[in-house]
């Protein structure tokens, strides 16, 4: 009989390779453009989930303390954060690099009532609910296994699932890039400062739901300068 001590040693060594093997799938979906990469880093979460018998609050879903003024303090922020975004980061983005975020899959919102709705309802699951628990949930929890746990393991992992997750968005040009790039380390940030990826979910929600209403309302626009 093997000591205790050799038995959780094999044990973690044993959930180490697998966190490695899933963060290999999670960059493979990404590169080759799998079906849609999210879904099948969430199908690879399912797995793990399932084979190391855990709850998916060991993915980042603990419940949010004060649910409904957290929802709110968490709309006000991506409020703030929208307007950095139009109003500094993309106009300086736009300068440096001579391009403009492409919203081409967007460009016949405006005024379309009904392709708001398929929009939003597309927006609150496979773009929230869907990618946090991909990028902000699977990711940053394996990534942050493999490097030890600790903080500077935490915000190393934040910032390859922010990575990953501008990765997928390429059809935005680079300003889309860069932007997503930026939005994936604040919603890592929620997630880490209110203890529950569910802060990130809103957020993400939050912030496709304003920039789905200001294309069905104005068109698609870019900086505000």
């Amino acid at each position: 009989m093997s000591p205790p001590s050799t038995t959780v040693e094999n044990r973690r060594a044993s959930l180490l390779w697998w966190s490695g093997l899933e963060l290999t799938a999670a960059v493979v979906a990404v590169a080759l453009d799998l079906l849609v990469p999210a879904f099948v880093i969430v199908a690879v979460s399912a797995v793990s989930l399932a084979l190391r018998r855990q709850r998916p609050d060991s993915l980042g879903f603990h419940r949010l303390p004060a649910p409904v003024r957290t929802a709110g303090t968490v709309a006000l922020l991506v409020l703030a954060w929208s307007v950095a975004q139009v109003g500094l980061v993309m106009p300086v983005l736009e300068r440096v690099t001579g391009e403009t975020q492409d919203f081409g899959l967007f460009a016949d919102l405006e005024g379309d009532v009904g392709l708001l709705l398929v929009l939003l309802a597309a927006s609150w699951t496979l773009g929230a609910l869907v990618e946090e628990t991909a990028f902000r949930g699977l990711v940053v929890t394996r990534l942050t296994e493999v490097l030890g746990g600790g903080a500077p393991a935490t915000w190393i992992a934040v910032l390859g699932a922010a990575l990953l997750f501008a990765a997928i968005h390429t059809e935005q040009g680079v300003v889309g890039l860069a932007v997503t790039f930026l939005d994936g380390l604040f919603f890592g940030w929620l997630r880490f400062h209110y203890r529950s990826l569910w802060a990130a979910v809103l957020a993400h929600g939050f912030s496709n739901t304003l920039g789905l209403l200001v294309f069905f309302t104005w068109g698609t626009v870019g900086g505000l300068w």
